[in-house]
């Protein structure tokens, strides 16, 4: 970081590592010398005062307040700089954040479903098109609902925790909670955006260098908040290929269809015969025709023997 950016320094910014960040980079850096000479003039005015008012030299009460037209100046030149950091730099940039998205054919398309307290990840395939999710399909083993039969999902590939993007290029994340509102932050990015259930909010950053960088969850989201973390990973190119070549190998094997048949010399489908069934299940009849779970009868004896 440049020798200009102390304060960046000192309140622990990590290293940028977004093209858009530099200009995110010297409103904070501005915005914090500025605050700090207001903190020196303030502090020095109000040292001033105590000695200049003091009721020693001012017995008797003044209400007639100040003559010297200096303090209105000074107010309107705090009001004026606020101003032009809104006005000229922060609102442009916010706008060309939400505004001006690159070209998706030039974009990395990224589906991001926050959960309590993981980040989904979900990526077209090969094919360029994201396959249909349903509410409905969602498990444990399928945590996005992904439609197996729809035929633009077979490609598809869902990663848990970790993204891997390229560099050089845009990054288009389209966000989505599953639960509760979450924050999509890449603090060395330079971005960070809510996801809230219901709605798809589209983010966008180009990557600049590679390296590993945290996600994190900017929005107080439950008691495991603290835990919320992900990867993003900038590759050169042509790791990233084969970072997609190696998911889209294991999506093939994922969302192959089950066996049909029972490995050798497993029981079949159903309780074992003569088990204890659990608690309220319907009672089944074994061989010796007594309700599982009881013993059966006593075999009857032979004719004229005792019992």
């Amino acid at each position: 970081m440049s020798r200009l950016a102390l304060f960046n320094e000192w309140i622990g910014l990590p290293p940028n590592a977004s093209e858009h960040g530099y200009q995110i980079d010297h409103i904070i850096e501005f915005s914090h010398w500025f605050m700090g000479a207001l903190f020196i003039g303030w502090s020095v005015f109000l040292i001033y005062v105590l000695f200049r008012f003091h009721k020693s030299r001012n017995p008797v009460a003044d209400h007639e307040g100040v003559k010297s037209g200096i303090s209105t100046h000074l107010e309107f030149a705090v009001v004026l700089i606020d101003a032009v950091l809104l006005i000229g730099f922060a609102i442009p940039l916010w706008a060309k954040r939400v505004n001006q998205f690159p070209e998706g054919k030039d974009a990395i398309i990224v589906h991001a479903v926050g959960q309590q307290f993981n980040w989904n990840f979900h990526l077209p395939g090969p094919d360029g098109q994201f396959g249909r999710r349903d509410v409905g399909l969602v498990s444990n083993s399928n945590p996005l609902g992904l439609d197996s039969a729809d035929p633009a999902a077979k490609d598809d590939i869902v990663v848990l925790g970790e993204l891997h993007v390229p560099v050089d290029r845009p990054v288009i994340i389209e966000l989505s909670s599953k639960d509760v509102i979450h924050n999509f932050a890449l603090p060395h990015m330079r971005i960070a955006q809510d996801a809230i259930p219901g709605l798809l909010i589209p983010m966008w950053f180009k990557p600049i260098k590679t390296g590993s960088y945290e996600v994190v969850c900017g929005q107080l989201c439950g008691l495991g908040h603290y835990s919320m973390k992900g990867m993003l990973v900038v590759d050169n190119p042509a790791d990233y290929q084969a970072w997609l070549k190696e998911r889209v190998e294991l999506a093939g094997t994922q969302s192959a269809p089950p066996p049909t048949e029972r490995p050798p010399g497993e029981p079949p489908v159903g309780p074992t015969p003569g088990s204890v069934a659990p608690p309220g299940a319907p009672k089944t009849v074994n061989p010796s025709g007594a309700p599982d779970g009881q013993a059966p009868p006593p075999a009857p004896s032979p004719a004229g023997t005792p019992h």
